[in-house]
């Protein structure tokens, strides 16, 4: 793969060969699957330290997403207290050691820097050839931190940024919106940019124009939709303001496509935050878990001078998903998003499910400098995630939305079964997690890609001095099917 590396040109997004597939058909298909079984287990004792001993891969089981459980008052555990963020002007280019205090949004530990985890009897050991700088394993529905390494270190995002572009503005504009081009859309945009290939005076849907930002991770399509929100400031403005709501303290967006920017950072963290909030969305469900669509090209005169405009494949970039030469389609994966620049390297994060468990994993800059490095070790991570899940005691939590702080939900608020805002021009507020989804409907991806919308219960409830409900469950699709290549 090449990737672009310049002192004053960044890469945005790595968009380098792909293998291309058939487009996939709805439907009960196959998956392509990974590894076999095995175990590993280490002495009982809470640890920190910056490497540990590799686990064996793990069974492969059957898909289920399950039903809402909430605990009684009695055994309910409070939410770790926001603390502010760090102090001091952020770096877009970060030292080689993370700082030795962090944030502690989540739990004490998580502002620790080095790996934290809880090693126990029956729980594996975390896999030793993880080189990244951060990286965090969460469960997506109870919140629990399974185990982390410099959660909370501030560092350059690139694209994984666009997933909060995306739940800031998701809920915006009604996806058969369309709209025509001009030059200063496109202006602005960084040399080395992943394009998506949006022409001026052209004609685009809002369904066009998220279908590039999450499967090319184009930043034409950004500035584009960052025009229609009353250009880029606001949206930077919007997408800063959402984090905050989001209680995702250590980012600070200066460009809302993640180009390389100073003082421009997020953290393993708040990624994570971030697509959790995105996952309630029935739209940012869909694109992010989407393999393959087909995208408007140029209007063109055909050789007896009619005008015609053809579309073209493109495919998603994120290579969990979509696969590539090294590197298998993960079973399970259901989005979320890649990113590559100059200042942070490679970043993803990606969201699974396998055997009623449903994953987040985030991945910030590895060290080793192999293809595909970033989505190795996330793979990694996930099937010690789902092989440690039910048997390891968390380090922390994924906090809840301020909202959702300020006040409960009942099960039966929101009956269309989205968390605030669809993404499909609801005109309620982002969603961000403060309302339960108590049902949802099937929605159709695009290029054949069925997205069936998982059937999840949930709900926050407001208990006596602010203190909410860990066991809180949050909606997924049915994972994304596609058939096995030839």
């Amino acid at each position: 793969m090449t990737q672009l590396h310049t002192p004053k040109a960044s890469r945005n997004q790595d968009t380098g060969r792909l293998s291309f597939m058939r487009p996939v058909s709805p439907g009960p298909v196959r998956f392509l699957l990974r590894g076999g079984a095995g175990s590993g287990t280490s002495p009982r004792t809470a640890c920190t330290f910056p490497t540990v001993p590799a686990p064996k891969k793990t069974a492969r089981r059957s898909l289920l997403v399950t039903s809402a459980v909430l605990s009684s008052l009695a055994l309910a555990a409070p939410v770790a207290v926001a603390a502010p963020k760090p102090s001091g002007s952020p770096s877009a280019s970060p030292s080689a050691t993370p700082p030795a205090s962090m944030s502690t949004v989540g739990g004490a530990r998580l502002g620790r820097p080095g790996t934290q985890v809880n090693l126990a009897s029956g729980v594996p050991v975390l896999p030793k050839d993880v080189s990244a700088r951060s990286w965090i394993v969460a469960d997506a529905e109870t919140g629990d931190v399974l185990a982390a390494h410099n959660a909370h270190w501030r560092l350059a995002p690139a694209s994984t940024l666009k997933m909060l572009f995306a739940d800031t503005l998701l809920p915006k504009f009604p996806r058969d919106t369309k709209h025509k081009v001009v030059p200063s859309d496109l202006a602005g945009i960084g040399p080395g940019s992943s394009m998506v290939g949006i022409k001026e005076e052209e004609t685009y849907t809002v369904h066009d124009l998220w279908l590039g930002v999450f499967l090319r991770s184009g930043n034409d399509a950004v500035h584009v939709l960052s025009a229609m929100n009353k250009g880029v400031e606001n949206t930077v403005a919007e997408m800063n303001e959402h984090a905050e709501e989001l209680q995702a303290l250590d980012t600070h967006v200066v460009s809302p496509d993640g180009y390389d920017a100073e003082g421009q950072v997020s953290s393993a963290y708040d990624l994570t935050l971030i697509a959790r909030s995105g996952m309630q969305k029935q739209d940012f469900r869909e694109y992010a878990s989407t393999v393959t669509a087909k995208f408007p090209g140029e209007t063109k005169k055909n050789k007896k001078g009619k005008k015609v405009r053809k579309s073209f494949e493109i495919q998603n970039t994120n290579r969990l998903l979509a696969g590539d030469a090294d590197v298998p389609v993960y079973e399970g994966i259901a989005g979320v998003k890649n990113g590559n620049t100059t200042n942070a390297g490679a970043t993803f994060t990606g969201v699974a499910e396998r055997g009623g468990k449903v994953l987040l994993v985030t991945v910030m800059n590895p060290e080793k400098d192999e293809h595909n490095e970033v989505y190795k070790e996330t793979a990694r991570l996930f099937d010690w995630g789902f092989k440690a899940a039910g048997k390891v005691q968390p380090v922390g939590e994924l906090v809840p939305p301020r909202s959702a702080a300020r006040a409960g939900a009942s099960p039966d608020a929101n009956p269309s079964g989205e968390a605030g805002g669809s993404g499909d021009g609801g005109k309620g507020p982002a969603a961000t997690g403060s309302k339960p989804v108590a049902g949802a409907p099937a929605a159709e991806g695009s290029s054949g890609i069925g997205v069936a919308l998982g059937v999840t219960g949930g709900a926050l409830v407001l208990l006596a001095g602010g203190a909410f409900l860990v066991n809180r469950r949050w909606p997924l699709p049915d994972l994304v099917r596609r058939r096995s290549r030839p």
